[in-house]
């Protein structure tokens, strides 16, 4: 009687005198090719991910999932097709929502560099009343004043920012830092002291595109004149 060769075993799948597994015969007598699990053929993954004419609904998709605005670069990149598509589509459909056969409730917007969805400014005082039941976490009226200094004379100081209002604004700058509505804007060349700006956040939030938005301020500050004679003579 002889005893196998270790290493050189017979059987379905088990060790060669090579090291290697033997595939085991299927009925017809050919080795089995069945692909490892951990190996996936190049023809099973999608070389696209947007089936025909599903562009705008694939736009639609995400940014319907996203907390902050998106940019196009960034979806022509997801979802692999030119840039110049994503942004005709976006543009359809920022035109289908405005044009509707009714009011929509919601409207696509170019804001902080990307986009996103935002409620309609017709029903603000609907979805004001759902956010705000029962909820007081809104901005003090000595913040919003502070913020719209900043928003208009940025980068400014704190310093400059106490001259303009006549108060002290240090735990006003704090609380709009903590709330991601402005941010430092480098040092004072003169005296070192910390400049502030708004933040992208503050352009997400007022859903503006740019500063540029912003209203014209002297049309509710008559006394504008005075308010630059101040705020030159902190400089």
């Amino acid at each position: 009687m002889s005893i196998p060769d270790e290493g050189s075993q017979t059987g379905d799948g088990v060790p060669t005198a090579s090291g290697t597994s033997a595939a085991p015969e299927t009925g017809d007598g050919h080795a089995d090719e069945t692909v490892p699990e951990d190996v996936v053929p190049e023809d099973v993954v999608p070389e696209d991910v947007v089936p025909p004419g599903g562009l705008p609904a694939a736009l639609e998709a995400i940014l319907m999932v996203t907390d902050s605005p998106v940019s196009a670069a960034q979806l022509a990149t997801v979802l692999r097709v030119p840039e110049d598509d994503v942004d005709a589509a976006l543009e359809t459909l920022v035109a289908d929502y405005g044009h509707g056969p009714r009011p929509r409730g919601f409207e696509l917007r170019e804001v902080a560099g990307g986009w996103r969805f935002y409620s309609a400014p017709a029903f603000s005082a609907v979805v004001d009343a759902f956010v705000l039941d029962g909820q007081t976490a809104r901005l003090t009226q000595a913040s919003l004043e502070t913020l719209a200094v900043i928003a208009y004379r940025q980068p400014v100081s704190r310093g400059r920012i106490a001259a303009i209002r006549g108060v002290n604004v240090d735990s006003v700058v704090r609380t709009l830092l903590t709330r991601g509505l402005i941010e430092e804007a480098g040092h004072d060349g003169d005296g070192g002291a910390v400049l502030y700006r708004t933040s992208s956040y503050f352009l997400e939030r007022l859903g503006l595109r740019s500063l540029d938005d912003l209203p014209p301020l002297a049309p509710y500050l008559p006394e504008i004149d005075t308010l630059d004679d101040i705020d030159g003579a902190t400089r």
